[in-house]
């Protein structure tokens, strides 16, 4: 069964999910999510050996939401993984990531080699720090309407969705979804200012299987105390930027995987099915080539969750096998 508490990390209080014996794997969730997103991930996981874990990352759920826009660099994210490993009374751990999770799993792995065993992410690749800082330069390319911009917009966003976050979360997860009727069009994610983000996306009279009105139920109640903390994740894009200056060109080292939806919107932004096709000649730690999922949309290990469950207990147990055949 999964359990839940509470645990003091990096001056802040984390609710965390977690199941099983076995080496750590702490699961890392995206935007608008929660711990919850991982719940097709606990048993499989749990069963084939591993302790896993997911938490409410910081500015969601359950977990604490500091007032400070400057509290959510990539810095404090990950500073969020390394105390939750050492609270969990580890060392190392595997750290996978889903959306924003993905940047924190590769930026654990790319700062703190040391403490992971290996790190996979989810529709987000591993990163490359660009020459430009984000938001400027999506600003440029699409005249202010891409949604970073218009998340970069104090209280704007926050209270579009806040409005009504059941209405809000149930277009989301359609909108960005395989089931979506657009959702081979992989259309950039832009936003008319005047009208809002909402306004643009069908609301489904039926829920896709994968997402049951008792996951989303779930999930709206994460976001009782409202969007912002999840917002300002966003609004440290530039200043991500110039914090990871020193690691520049650096790559991650660490067993790596990269797994991806097929209709997935966020493969498709500029620049990065380039990276993707040439992901393998630039991670040399990279286990396989990035695995793509047909006919998934974003939220693959929702949509996907089997695939996903293989893919991952194969990845995990990889380094394992390695260690008995070197003794």
């Amino acid at each position: 069964m999964v359990e839940h508490r509470m645990v003091d990390v990096n001056g802040v209080r984390l609710h965390i999910a977690e199941q099983g014996d076995g080496p750590l794997v702490v699961l890392l969730h995206g935007f608008p999510e929660s711990w919850h997103s991982w719940h097709h991930q606990f048993g499989p996981l749990a069963d084939a050996g591993f302790r896993v874990v997911a938490p409410d990352q910081r500015g969601y759920g359950r977990s604490d939401r500091p007032d400070d826009v400057d509290a959510y660099s990539i810095l404090h994210l990950v500073g969020d993984v390394v105390g939750l490993i050492h609270a969990l009374g580890e060392e190392k751990a595997y750290v996978v990531g889903h959306d924003w999770g993905a940047p924190v799993a590769w930026h654990t792995a790319l700062l703190r080699p040391d403490m992971v065993l290996g790190v996979a992410g989810l529709s987000v690749p591993p990163p490359f720090r660009g020459t430009r800082p984000p938001l400027p330069a999506m600003d440029e390319r699409f005249d202010g309407r891409f949604y970073w911009n218009y998340f970069n917009r104090p209280g704007v966003a926050d209270a579009e969705f806040g409005k009504d976050p059941r209405t809000a979360l149930r277009k989301f997860f359609y909108a960005f979804s395989g089931d979506a009727p657009d959702a081979a069009e992989k259309k950039q994610p832009l936003v008319d200012p005047a009208q809002g983000w909402l306004a643009a996306m069908q609301d489904p009279e039926v829920l896709p299987e994968w997402f049951t009105e008792d996951d989303l139920d779930t999930l709206t109640e994460s976001f009782s105390q409202g969007f912002t903390g999840a917002l300002n994740w966003y609004r440290n894009l530039d200043r991500n930027w110039e914090l990871t200056a020193p690691w520049h060109g650096a790559v991650v080292t660490p067993p790596a995987l990269y797994i991806y939806g097929e209709l997935d919107a966020v493969p498709a932004f500029p620049g990065t099915p380039e990276l993707i096709e040439t992901l393998p000649d630039l991670m040399p730690s990279l286990w396989r080539k990035p695995l793509k999922l047909s006919g998934c949309g974003h939220w693959t290990q929702q949509e996907r969750p089997d695939e996903v469950n293989t893919a991952l207990i194969e990845f995990l147990g990889a380094p394992a096998r390695r260690r008995s055949t070197d003794a």
